[in-house]
């Protein structure tokens, strides 16, 4: 009851958050991967790794000047520039050869500026389907609860809490500095599902304590049923979570770098999406609920 008789105060620090998200955003803006802006990607690696500024006054020595350089494990470097063609790649691995130290090929991918456009499109498509996917699922499975809150409702609740589990994890991310790339887009349908489930788990004890109470025919205010439901749930919810985070701790530091970025988006969502289903969705009934009680 803790959390339901001070609902206003979680609340308003939720929306304190996303504030803070949107302008995180507004300011930095999205730092895309040539995945969506165009253009190429070399990892390499070495037996003996050359220093940085040999790196790239190398490469500028070759005529490739517009390129960033990156340190990629421990071993090697992954260099990003505008679309090449195959003469250009070797040049560009030539290049990268610094007196002895001989590059080995990790990867290489180019992608033209059309492709990464469809790709940022289709990205964007994906996420708000799956919203909508959410909102009509949640909807269906609640669809025999219909007092004192309609099931749509519990779907709209749902979704703000998704968008509450998104703006802050790509604020926080967007401060950092993280590139966006696809693992970033997997990891934020990722969080969309994980949070989406801790939340549901509360609403379907809401729905059952709902049931008992009127097969009973025991009349409790709904803040009180919500209230119970947290309580029944919460430890269930922060435990399930808490291991998870555990390994995504462990992949975040001692995992390969490839999988840097996709574990760092997972670890936060999967923070602020726990934090969400017990402060911020249930909540969020309750006020509906006072809405409809004051307009009625």
């Amino acid at each position: 009851m803790f959390i339901v008789r001070y609902k206003k105060w979680f609340i308003g620090f939720s929306a304190f958050l996303v504030l803070l998200g949107i302008i995180s955003v507004g300011i930095h803006g999205f730092d895309y991967s040539v995945e969506f802006t165009g253009g190429s990607v070399l990892e390499v690696s070495y037996d003996e790794t050359p220093a940085i500024d040999a790196v790239k006054t190398s490469l500028r020595d070759a005529g490739f000047e517009d390129t960033l350089v990156q340190p990629f494990g421990e071993q090697g470097y992954v260099v990003r520039t505008k679309p090449i063609t195959e003469a250009q790649r070797k040049e560009l691995v030539t290049a990268m050869q610094i007196g002895e130290a001989t590059p080995s090929i990790e990867r290489f991918n180019s992608i033209g500026p059309s492709v990464g456009k469809q790709l940022k499109t289709k990205s964007l498509y994906a996420l708000i389907a799956v919203s909508l996917g959410i909102v009509f699922f949640v909807a269906y499975a609640f669809r025999q609860v219909s007092k004192p809150v309609s099931s749509w409702k519990y779907g709209i609740v749902a979704v703000l809490a998704l968008l509450h589990d998104i703006i802050i994890p790509v604020g926080i991310l967007t401060l950092l500095g993280t590139e966006v790339d696809t693992l970033y887009v997997v990891g934020l349908l990722s969080i969309l599902g994980l949070s989406v489930n801790d939340t549901i788990v509360v609403f379907d004890r809401i729905r059952e304590n709902l049931k008992d109470n009127e097969e009973k025919n025991t009349k409790e205010p709904f803040t009180t049923t919500v209230g119970n439901a947290i309580n029944q749930t919460m430890i269930r919810s922060i435990f399930t979570s808490l291991t998870l985070v555990v390994v995504l701790f462990a992949l975040y530091f001692a995992g390969p770098a490839a999988t840097k970025t996709l574990s760092l988006v997972l670890l936060l969502g999967t923070i602020v999406g726990t934090y969400s289903s017990i402060f911020l969705a249930s909540p969020l009934l309750t006020v509906l609920v006072s809405k409809k009680t004051k307009n009625s």
